[in-house]
């Protein structure tokens, strides 16, 4: 395959150097690898022993790396790619549960936020103790430090050339 990693855009040259066939194994293997190694990276990080879904382990972690555990719902939905409706579901038992609570926005009355509640907080800090050691193990055991490197950058790359960049970056943990 053609180096183009100083481009963001392919041009049509530099399109034209790889085939189809070889594109499409490409994006295949990509999808192939995120399908194998998800299911590995969710894997014991709820402490009750079942297997968190990766929606639910996505709200729970993009809280806990937000300010004050909150953000709005929209938002939220947007950020784990889910419907509304879907979303809401989620919210539903996450809340059912004792891990999120809704909370009003007191500037904008059409905003609500998602928050961690205490519980929540405990089981997403366990969640991502438990992830981060999965992730050592089995991503940047395998791609080393520059491979999760290039692997970010790319990804960002895709995120933003698809026009959902817009408040999706991901929260720094400091």
């Amino acid at each position: 395959m053609a180096d183009n990693s100083g481009d963001t855009r392919e041009t049509s040259t530099a399109a034209a150097e790889i085939s189809d066939d070889d594109l499409i194994t490409a994006w295949g293997l990509f999808h192939e690898a995120l399908n194998a190694t998800d299911p590995l990276l969710l894997r014991g990080i709820d402490p009750s022993g079942d297997d968190m879904s990766g929606p639910w382990f996505e709200v729970l972690i993009r809280l806990l790396r937000s300010p004050d555990h909150r953000l709005p719902m929209s938002r939220l939905a947007r950020e784990v790619s889910l419907s509304s409706g879907g979303f809401t579901k989620l919210a539903d038992r996450l809340a059912s549960k004792g891990y999120l609570t809704r909370q009003a926005c007191p500037e904008d009355r059409r905003v609500v936020y998602a928050a961690l509640t205490p519980a929540g907080l405990e089981l997403a800090e366990h969640a991502r103790t438990r992830h981060v050691a999965l992730l050592r193990e089995y991503v940047l055991g395998v791609l080393g430090v520059d491979g999760v490197e290039r692997l970010a950058t790319i990804a960002r790359e895709l995120r933003d050339s698809s026009g959902q960049s817009e408040d999706a970056e991901p929260v720094d943990a400091g």
